[in-house]
């Protein structure tokens, strides 16, 4: 099917303004709710005393903005690749019902937390973490904005799941979408500052197979540890879970509300 340039331009457009929204709206919403709202309320869940300065949080949302333009770029080529044939897998799935959808979103979730733990160890090689990785960590205090701050090599390499899964497994279409819809939640609240995953009475997390703030803020904090996105099963089967990790969440999980917290001296940015 030929398409002509403005066709593949108003494609290009659509697909900065889906992601940039979803992006924008759950940045903003977690940012305004966390750090605005409930402020005072959550203040003891702050994981760090500093609070990352205004330039940082523009810095963050200019650079997002940017991977969203790559990202929509790509989704060029799997919509061209989609009428090309090269998704059949895609295509009969669409027809196996509501049991089989609930299977694959499970799977592309999971395996990108597999994904990510592999090309984000290997992004903190020296030879590459200057091209691949250094913009992210630039937030060391990270914020909601943080979510999709990449080098231009780091967001290719993160949306190149999206475009490669769908040919290798059966994945209806919808589940992009809430697969989507699921990463980028995440991604902002392990961003966020704050720890809201509840603590049990030992002091480790509820659903303790599920990455946390305090998790993933530590990996910005010290960059040698805890890779995975999502889950923590790989982090702790590769022994490359922050050591000190259950005890830095429940000294901030198991903080009463409304109480002022100590500042937490190893994790203030220097």
């Amino acid at each position: 099917m030929h398409l002509s340039l403005t066709e593949l331009g108003q494609w290009w457009l659509n697909g900065i303004f889906h992601d940039g929204r979803r992006y924008t709206v759950f940045a903003i919403a977690v940012w305004f709710t966390l750090w605005v709202v409930l402020r005072r309320l959550i203040r003891p869940r702050k994981i760090r005393e500093a609070t990352p300065p205004a330039r940082q949080l523009v810095l963050e949302l200019m650079f997002s903005l940017r991977s969203i333009a790559v990202y929509s770029t790509v989704g060029i080529g799997i919509n061209l690749g989609e009428r090309a044939g090269l998704y059949p897998m895609s295509g009969a799935a669409q027809h196996w019902g509501w049991a089989w959808f609930v299977v694959a979103a499970v799977a592309m979730i999971v395996a990108q937390d597999a994904y990510i733990y592999v090309v984000h160890r290997w992004m903190h090689r020296p030879r590459w973490f200057r091209t691949f990785h250094r913009r992210h960590h630039k937030s060391n205090n990270p914020s909601p904005f943080s979510a999709y701050s990449f080098d231009l090599g780091e967001a290719l390499l993160m949306v190149g799941f999206v475009a490669v899964w769908p040919a290798i497994f059966p994945t209806p279409w919808g589940v992009v979408d809430i697969f989507m819809f699921h990463q980028i939640f995440r991604n902002t609240l392990l961003h966020s500052g704050y720890e809201l995953t509840p603590a049990r009475r030992d002091g480790r997390p509820w659903f303790d197979f599920l990455t946390t703030t305090t998790h993933h803020d530590l990996h910005h904090a010290q960059a040698a540890y805890n890779f995975a996105p999502w889950f923590t099963w790989l982090d702790r089967w590769f022994g490359t879970e922050h050591p000190e990790y259950q005890a830095r969440y429940a000294a901030t999980a198991q903080r009463p509300m409304r109480a002022r917290p100590e500042p937490d001296r190893d994790l203030v940015e220097a």
